[in-house]
């Protein structure tokens, strides 16, 4: 579901390809809706909620990492198994903060 990378590589600065970079906005609205199976709306409530803040192009259309798809990906699942968006967003947010504050847990231990 998510972009695999047979896109045409673009570099950044110091010669880096931009499509290996998971932030980097290489996706716009259409394309990332049709990736996830998702209506453009869905992506903009997406944005509503303040789950996902996509990057905007000169032209002011949001653009989509690939990091971001996959967060879409997983409140994208939650709703399809009934959860409101609202709800979904939340309990991904929540996931999120819980896997950071165990990562961080788990390097405090090893630097003891």
């Amino acid at each position: 579901m998510i972009p695999d990378q047979r896109e045409t590589p673009a570099t950044v600065s110091g010669g880096a390809d931009k499509f290996d970079d998971d932030h980097y906005p290489a996706y716009t609205m259409g394309r990332a809706a049709d990736m996830l199976g998702a209506t453009q709306n869905f992506l903009r409530s997406l944005d509503e909620a303040g789950l996902i803040t996509p990057q905007r192009s000169a032209g002011g259309h949001r653009r989509y990492s690939r990091h971001q798809l996959r967060i879409a990906a997983r409140v994208r699942e939650l709703v399809d198994q009934g959860t409101a968006v609202d709800a979904a967003c939340r309990i991904v947010s929540l996931e999120d903060q819980l896997h950071e504050a165990q990562r961080q847990n788990d390097e405090l231990r090893t630097a003891e």
